[in-house]
């Protein structure tokens, strides 16, 4: 089968810098890319949330693609389409509208935290009927729908009901990754029954009356992935990680496969990357000063010379680190460093960080809200990136972060451990603590900060880190094989 055939289309709910809420989003705006040097055709659609600004990503209408008719059981939607081409690539990315949807601002934050919020069914059902219905209107035809995590988990089931007499989907196979297998998308049932025909309703897995929209993805998809073979053998082996995908995961293990994320080493290089305050690379480090103190500016904290900078980047929740996190942050406090948190997501952790922050002006920042640029500029500026996080099946920062001589200290899930070498016997990229406690946090951190204070030694690690090999070909490559295996059964 030649490579110029085969089609994919990636379905997701965060593309970056459209939308970025996850690793998902970095996941998005470089991997298709990297499947398309190897030679097949890729798209994207995603919806059209009202946060997107439309001249900035010049997004426009597409008129054959206008008032497309979504029939739901009881009613029929209209459904129009822009499209863009996602940055630094001929990709074509198609952002699937409806106002009463997707106009109001905050949803996706609402959608993808998993909660059972006030019309999230509609809204998912929407979405995923209209992915196949914009493609029909199309007329292009994938060989493969690769979808993402819960909020693109209908497909599957949907191409083996009501699509399935349909000559124009017949043989398109699906594949889903995981991203977080903790956000599953459980909503009611009885919401789906308004909305679906009886034959979608039965395929959908549900207990106490919600449906479980991940485990409903998994039972109907073709294969499924997740983004570190690490991880992928942790939550087959440790019931508790999975949380309630035990059963699932375990039936159908051989349809299972970890593949580590990489990252577009052209978008994330210090040494060519114009959303930072000054350039550099291992030959010339001066410039990551340079980041440092306009980092620091705009956090609004003052420049003290030698003082390490430390970061936290994450989504304020549970299972991100938020509660490791706030359980640490008096004895931050009281080391000699200054801290920037950045995220946003429970209010109540919101509120914890930023009042901590007021009560340690010259220390801690919080930054609850921040742009594509500041995104470069907190990985390019920091010295430190903490990564408190309970759950990471790979995550990406990690990788952004080395190749810019940031070093990260992290906690040993997932993927982590297969891509940050531990810093032992002056060897090593980064920093992992391997018991989820803040004295293990601390611990290491403390280790981190002595070798920083040793200028040899942090040269040393600063070199290691910013030479791993972070791109995407190798897992491009392993992506590759699979998309072929699935399509000669």
């Amino acid at each position: 089968m030649a490579r110029r055939n085969i089609k994919v289309l990636y379905v997701s709910g965060e593309v970056s810098p459209f939308v970025r809420i996850s690793a998902l989003a970095d996941f998005m705006a470089s991997f298709p890319q990297a499947i398309e040097e190897e030679g097949f055709e890729a798209r994207i659609m995603m919806p059209k949330y009202g946060t997107i600004n439309d001249r900035k990503f010049r997004l426009h209408d597409v008129l054959r693609l206008s008032d497309i008719e979504v029939h739901l059981k009881e009613k029929t939607d209209l459904l129009n389409v822009k499209v863009t081409a996602l940055p630094s690539s001929k990709i074509q990315t198609y952002f699937l509208y409806n106002e009463k949807y997707f106009k109001r601002n905050g949803l996706f934050t609402d959608l993808y935290s998993g909660n059972d919020l006030k019309g999230s069914a509609d809204k998912v059902v929407f979405f995923n009927v209209g992915v196949l219905e914009t493609l029909q209107r199309l007329g292009w035809k994938p060989d493969i729908i690769h979808c993402h995590d819960w909020y693109a988990c209908l497909i599957p089931l949907l191409l083996k009901t009501v699509y399935a007499s349909n000559e124009f989907f017949k043989d398109i196979k699906t594949v889903l990754t995981i991203h977080n297998i903790y956000r599953q998308g459980v909503v009611p049932y009885k919401s789906f029954q308004k909305l679906l025909p009886d034959e979608v309703c039965s395929g959908l897995f549900c207990t106490n009356d919600e449906v479980n929209m991940l485990y409903t993805g998994v039972e109907h998809v073709d294969l499924f992935t997740t983004t570190s073979k690490r991880y992928a053998e942790e939550i087959v082996q440790d019931g508790p990680q999975t949380f309630g995908l035990a059963p699932v995961l375990e039936e159908h293990q051989a349809k299972f496969y970890g593949i580590l994320n990489g990252i577009d080493s052209r978008q994330w290089n210090p040494s060519a990357d114009k959303l930072i305050k000054k350039r550099y690379g291992l030959e010339n480090m001066d410039g990551k000063l340079d980041n440092k103190k306009a980092l620091l500016e705009d956090a609004g904290l003052p420049y003290r010379e030698g003082v390490p900078l430390v970061g936290v980047i994450a989504n304020f929740d549970e299972f991100q680190g938020a509660e490791l996190l706030l359980q640490s942050l008096e004895q931050l406090a009281a080391l000699d460093v200054q801290l920037i948190i950045s995220g946003s997501g429970d209010k109540k952790y919101e509120k914890l960080f930023q009042d901590f922050a007021v009560a340690h002006p010259e220390q801690i920042s919080l930054q609850a809200e921040f742009s594509d640029s500041f995104f470069h500029l907190i990985i390019a500026g920091l010295d430190i990136l903490l990564m408190p996080g309970m759950i990471e099946s790979c995550g990406m920062i990690q990788m952004f972060a080395m190749n810019y001589g940031t070093i990260p200290v992290a906690y040993a899930g997932g993927g982590i451990v297969e891509t940050i070498d531990d810093f032992t016997d002056e060897r090593g990229s980064g920093f992992i603590f391997y018991d989820y406690t803040s004295d293990s946090l601390l611990a290491k951190l403390n280790e981190a900060l002595e070798c920083f204070h040793d200028e040899e030694s942090w040269e040393q690690i600063v070199t290691a880190a910013m030479n791993r090999d972070f791109t995407w070909k190798n897992s491009a490559g392993e992506y590759d094989q699979l998309y072929r295996q699935l399509l000669e059964k």
